[in-house]
């Protein structure tokens, strides 16, 4: 698969695809390969239809990951080796609409009071205060906090486009204390070594946070991306703001904060009681 290999990484780098989405379409289709010990440019159609309904009937595997197989077998036989696309015999399997899990701003609280380590502490003021991805963190240099205008600059985020988030006071307060201290060079998270923190890392740092915070809900440090963008919402921020901020190509994608913003009932008022009546 080797050349295959070659030639789907550079189709994928001319499509602007990122790394890591590289990575993933690489590895779906080496384990489509593996289980028929097979190149996969010599599979059939049925091969593949049975390998999809045993990966999600006996293992479970989420549409998300098909879908994403598919994804990386069109770029194979379409892009390189020209193949005619059969959407009948591989057809795409329909997501199913789950809502996020958020948590409260007490929870979000209870989290940030959690940590006593500096470094792990401010890691989670960013990116709670300004609706990270995982990647987007830990790509963050010192260079792409802007205090003057209180921003952040998300070089290169999903999709590789470069946009602007908020940055919040409390978090800039947290960020000199922090510098104060850690003097990082380049990355604003590094490691003793002068690198970036790996993502695996910061995911332990959340999943410590949550220990000792107590919550028990299911949640990943992405939760907190989903949190910013959910408690934005309740504050009255526009739906095509909250867009900008979290780098959603789609309006669409942002409207599912939509369905899990939370009011209290008892500040909500009929419209009688606007009524000169």
């Amino acid at each position: 698969m080797s050349s295959l290999r070659e030639q789907m990484i550079q189709q994928m780098q001319l499509r602007g695809y990122s790394q890591q989405t590289i990575a993933s379409y690489l590895n779906s289709i080496q384990t489509l390969s593996k289980h028929y010990n097979q190149s996969p440019d010599e599979l059939t159609w049925d091969q593949i239809r049975l390998f999809i309904q045993r990966e999600l009937i006996e293992k479970q595997i989420s549409q998300s990951y098909i879908n994403q197989l598919i994804s990386a077998l069109k770029i194979l036989f379409v892009q390189i080796l020209h193949r005619e696309w059969d959407p009948i015999a591989i057809p795409r399997a329909r997501l199913q609409k789950k809502l996020p899990v958020v948590l409260s701003t007490v929870e979000v609280e209870r989290l940030l009071h959690a940590l006593s380590n500096l470094k792990h502490r401010t890691l989670l003021y960013v990116a709670y205060s300004s609706g990270l991805r995982l990647g987007e963190l830990r790509a963050l240099k010192l260079s792409d906090i802007d205090s003057s205008r209180m921003q952040i600059r998300v070089v290169q985020g999903k999709g590789n486009k470069d946009r602007y988030t908020i940055l919040s006071q409390k978090a800039l307060e947290q960020l000199r204390f922090y510098y104060k201290y850690f003097r990082p060079s380049v990355w604003l998270f590094e490691t003793s070594k002068g690198v970036a923190m790996s993502e695996r890392t910061i995911q332990q740092v959340f999943k410590n946070a949550l220990g000792k915070s107590g919550i028990t809900k299911k949640v990943s440090i992405h939760s907190l991306r989903h949190s910013f963008a959910t408690h934005l919402m309740e504050q009255g921020v526009s739906l095509a703001i909250i867009q900008q901020l979290l780098g959603h190509k789609s309006l669409r994608t942002t409207s599912i904060y939509l369905h899990v913003q939370q009011y209290a009932l008892n500040k909500v008022k009929s419209p009688l009681d606007f009524l000169a009546v």
